[in-house]
């Protein structure tokens, strides 16, 4: 199929590309109900604590709803993967190696019952992505991901309509909260700078028209501005440097973005050093600050805190992600308290394994993409926990490997117009 492609709707929404003269559309084959799967697993993560909502939901209410969807999720799967065609993936292969440690410290029972539970949970998750990983190819899940969290942000968004002061409550110091689904700033902030990241992307790559981008970019940056989240903002900005970076040698329009990127920068660090200043800092003080409001505290405690030769190794079972009650907000640390060193070697080698593919690959929007997830899940890692456990995070890397996966092949080049015979005037007239 010769010429554009173009399609309305939002970026994610539908197959939004412009092929080059000579390029062929290729359809990616993959059942709508894949999609349907990657929702739920993505509802499955929403987590069951946070905010108070408008109108109150049991905590027991929560978790049934969560894990009925990773059942159901598994199940859907299977029902469409019944021969149990999967593709070979060394991330997967890690993420799978990373349930020995869980199980044998679970097993301890030191953190309850509960430990088993989230193995089994953990165990569904990644047999899911297991039997998902059939359809991994180009920017399928791409699609589906931005698709799926711009969804969870419209409940955000009315939430916010219905009932501001649920949704930028006091006790939060007035950022904003889920209040129909209990979402946390740092949990809305994070969905925001993902698909704003990846449709930034899309744009750059021409897979989506820019007023498509836009209703997905614009509200979507003003709830991340409304939840004074530092890890996503400084996630997303970093990410996207380092995904435009790696098209700049070979897109004229990632050259564009990134020179007017660093003037609208510089200029708005000059104009507004006070009001942005005063965003980053949220009202606290420079020791609080200093200390990652408190989370020092905690990590300090948990490094210096005794352990056996087994808990050191294998860690004391798979928990809530805290300790002495307070949350360990580190994913590297929360790996080693639940899962040991052994959960932080495989965690690392999760990331190196993707880092080292993305990098080996040829400049393309799949590998810019796949940059952008591996760097902001990089970055999280060090105020958010939930690298060694299902979690949003482990769905970004699933979406890095699924690019990287997609094969290498390179972009083709226009096809040579032929050379045009100079018809003289009065030849053209005669005619």
């Amino acid at each position: 199929m010769d010429g554009d492609l173009r399609h309305s709707g939002l970026p994610g929404a539908a197959d939004t590309e412009r092929t080059r003269p000579g390029a062929e559309a290729r359809a990616t084959g993959t059942p709508r109900t894949v999609g349907v799967v990657w929702g739920l697993l993505i509802l499955n993560t929403l987590g069951s604590a946070g905010a108070k909502t408008i109108i109150p939901l049991p905590r027991s209410l929560i978790q049934l709803v969560t894990m009925g969807a990773l059942v159901a999720a598994f199940t859907l799967a299977l029902a469409l993967n019944l021969r149990l065609r999967v593709r070979a993936s060394a991330f997967l292969f890690l993420l799978t190696l990373l349930l020995v440690p869980s199980v044998l410290s679970s097993l301890q029972l030191e953190s309850g019952l509960g430990a088993l539970f989230r193995c089994a949970r953990l165990a569904l998750f990644v047999g899911t992505l297991w039997l998902l990983s059939r359809w991994w190819d180009g920017l399928t899940f791409v699609r589906h991901h931005i698709r799926m969290y711009f969804a969870v942000l419209g409940s955000v968004a009315a939430g916010l309509v219905v009932s501001p002061g649920a949704a930028l409550p006091e006790l939060y110091g007035g950022r904003l909260v889920g209040a129909l689904w209990p979402l946390t700033p740092p949990q809305i902030g994070q969905y925001a700078a993902v698909i704003i990241g990846l449709t930034v992307l899309l744009v750059l790559g021409r897979r989506t028209d820019r007023a498509s981008a836009a209703v997905v970019i614009v509200p979507s940056a003003v709830l991340l501005a409304l939840t004074h989240t530092r890890t996503a903002t400084l996630g997303l900005l970093v990410g996207l440097t380092l995904a435009i970076g790696s098209l700049v040698l070979t897109s004229a329009a990632a050259r564009r973005f990134f020179t007017w990127a660093v003037l609208c920068a510089a200029v708005a660090a000059t104009v507004f050093a006070g009001a942005l200043r005063a965003w980053f800092l949220r009202g606290q003080s420079q020791e609080n600050l200093t200390s990652l409001t408190g989370r020092a505290t905690v990590w300090d405690a948990l490094l210096a805190a005794p352990r056996t030769t087994v808990e050191t190794l294998f860690g004391v079972g798979l928990g809530d992600k805290s300790f002495g009650g307070l949350p360990i907000d580190n994913s590297w640390l929360a790996v080693y308290h639940e899962q040991g060193l052994t959960g932080i070697a495989l965690v690392a080698a999760m990331l190196l394994v993707l880092g080292g593919v993305a990098l080996l690959r040829p400049p393309s929007l799949p590998r810019a993409c796949a940059i952008f997830l591996i760097s902001y899940c990089a970055i999280a890692s060090y105020t958010e926990a939930g690298l060694g456990d299902a979690s949003p995070y482990l769905l970004h890397l699933t979406v890095a490997a699924a690019l990287l996966a997609a094969p290498a092949t390179a972009t083709p080049l226009p096809a040579p117009e032929p050379p045009r015979r100079h018809v003289p005037r009065w030849a053209r007239d005669r005619r």
